[in-house]
């Protein structure tokens, strides 16, 4: 309806000046173009304003709302432009057909030039338009490459005006977040330092968005994080991790794990700026996404060396890591969860400190309570990496009943194929190295052969030296599951129930293995009482 009077008012102007002289008419129509000027304007302030409101768009999209918009880019009046560039960043972070179209519209190189040439709020305006387009896909975010927007997004990083710092900030950061290629088209066109210098202003909001913005290009490669890094990131973004603003501080980890994930070197230069132990605190903090990004980056710190892992484990990272994973659930745990799976995986040492600071019971706890399959497996995948050294840190994995939980990750029919390959792996490591039979003799019960013989091949190790184990063997009924076993002769497990039986008499091997009661009910049968 609004574009019909829209068009019927431009018509009847036209026909309007075409009928009689503008002379004749100039005392009556004085007041045409003020009135030309006011219907422009309703038209571009409710269009934005409809704009706003998803259930409006459908419609909006099938008016061609946006070949009417165009060529209120370069009207005359600033406000009207303005408005038609906040109309058309709306239109565009709604969907990516949208966003298509204003690329398609040929909308782009306006606004890329009328950057350069008018007033703030304009420019605030079109650096929304140019986001909202490139934020949908990297083939988007090109299209606003290609047109020229970067250089013009740089130089509005120089404004004078915070807000448009922002919004520049803001644009650059969504086209560098798609890929390698497009991030360092970002650093080629000098964007680094200035964002660097958006993180020192006094501005919260240019604070925020500019970190995000450096976290978006640190991400892809160790080479552009150590553009960000040689720019003198590290030492502003630790300098705020303390800062009372949350968001803020979800920028501030999110930019320094993406740093450290990529390379030794890096994560060492993080850790130089003396993040710990007060990055610690924040794995409190009542906002769950800092608290997951504290727990992001510590797991990649930890990752890469023992001395790293060590450097957190003396600060008391493990046990606040473990705290962390008890007080969370779903993906805000599972950063958590890999970190003491990384820390474990690099030494006995490690692995258990990882124990003693009660981090089993957390991840067996995981293990049983996530719903999730990745979470389960990265919760299995952990526990392997515990309990994989020696007899005494599988001792302490299995005493916490993993082992049967493990096992029935692996044999879940639902269960995703990660899922199962990890818990599959962690049961191998943590059966080969376990000599609590206790723990493991509800295996012999369930466990399929390809587990089965890992679990005999342990009873076999530990029963010929231990009378009081033999015994318990017998009496649990280990010893008749065994017989029960069929084993290809001259198999690995053929020979771990040989040597199992070799242990005990051979009476009592015969009275448990299948098939004796029969023979001795024959026996009876057969059997002539003498007269």
């Amino acid at each position: 309806m609004l574009l019909s009077i829209y068009f019927i008012f431009v018509l009847q102007m036209i026909l309007w000046f075409s009928d009689e002289p503008f002379s004749a008419a100039q005392t009556d129509r004085s007041d045409v173009f003020e009135q030309y000027q006011k219907a422009r304007t309703t038209f571009v302030q409710t269009i934005a304003e409809l704009a706003s409101r998803s259930q409006n768009i459908e419609l909006l999209q099938n008016a061609g709302v946006m070949s009417l918009l165009r060529p209120l880019l370069l009207d005359v009046v600033p406000t009207i432009q303005q408005t038609a560039a906040l109309a058309l960043g709306r239109l565009a972070n709604y969907n990516e057909d949208l966003a298509e179209a204003v690329v398609k519209g040929d909308i782009l190189p306006q606004l890329v030039y009328s950057l350069a040439e008018q007033n703030r709020f304009y420019k605030k305006a079109a650096a929304f338009v140019l986001r909202a387009v490139a934020k949908h896909s990297p083939e988007l975010a090109q299209s606003v490459v290609d047109c020229g927007a970067l250089d013009a997004l740089v130089i509005c990083l120089e404004e004078f005006d915070p807000s448009v710092k922002e919004s520049a900030a803001w644009a650059l950061g969504y086209i560098a977040r798609h890929n390698a290629e497009l991030a360092q088209s970002v650093v080629d066109a000098g964007a680094v330092p200035l964002l660097v210098l958006g993180i020192q202003e006094p501005e919260l909001c240019l604070k925020r968005i500019a970190a995000s913005a450096l976290s978006d290009i640190c991400k892809h490669s160790p080479e552009l994080a150590q553009t960000v890094v040689d720019a003198g990131a590290i030492a502003h973004l630790a300098q705020m991790i303390l800062n009372p603003d949350q968001k803020l501080k979800r920028q501030v980890f999110s930019a320094l794990s993406q740093i450290s994930k990529h390379s030794v070197d890096l994560a060492e230069m993080v850790v130089e700026a003396e993040i710990f132990p007060a990055v610690l605190t924040c794995l409190k903090d009542s906002d769950e996404y800092v608290r997951k990004n504290v727990a992001t980056l510590i797991r990649e710190i930890a990752k890469h060396t023992p001395e790293l892992s060590q450097l957190i484990v003396n600060a008391g990272g493990v046990a606040a890591v473990v705290d962390y994973v008890g007080e969370s659930e779903g993906n805000v745990r599972l950063p958590g969860v890999l970190m003491l799976g990384y820390v474990a995986a690099h030494s006995e040492n490690l692995a258990m400190a990882v124990i003693v600071s009660k981090g089993v019971t957390q991840l067996a706890i995981t293990l049983a309570e996530e719903p999730q399959d990745h979470i389960q497996a990265a919760a299995a995948w952990a526990l392997g990496q515990i309990g994989r050294h020696t007899p005494e840190h599988a001792k302490a994995v299995a005493v916490a009943n993993v082992l049967p939980r493990l096992l029935q990750c692996y044999l879940r029919a639902d269960a995703s194929e990660d899922l199962q390959t990890k818990a599959k792996k962690a049961l191998k490591n943590i059966l080969q190295k376990c000599v609590h039979l206790p723990a493991l003799e509800p295996l012999l019960h369930d466990a399929p052969a390809n587990i089965l013989k890992h679990v005999v091949g342990q009873f076999s190790k530990v029963l010929p030296h231990d009378a009081a184990a033999r015994r318990l063997f017998v009496t649990s009924g280990g010893l008749k599951k065994v017989q029960e076993i069929k084993a290809e002769p001259g198999s690995a497990l053929h020979e771990y129930i040989n040597t199992i039986n070799n242990c005990f008499p051979e009476e009592i091997v015969r009275y448990y293995s299948p098939g004796y009661s029969d023979a001795l009910l024959e026996r009876v049968e057969q059997y002539q009482p003498v007269a």
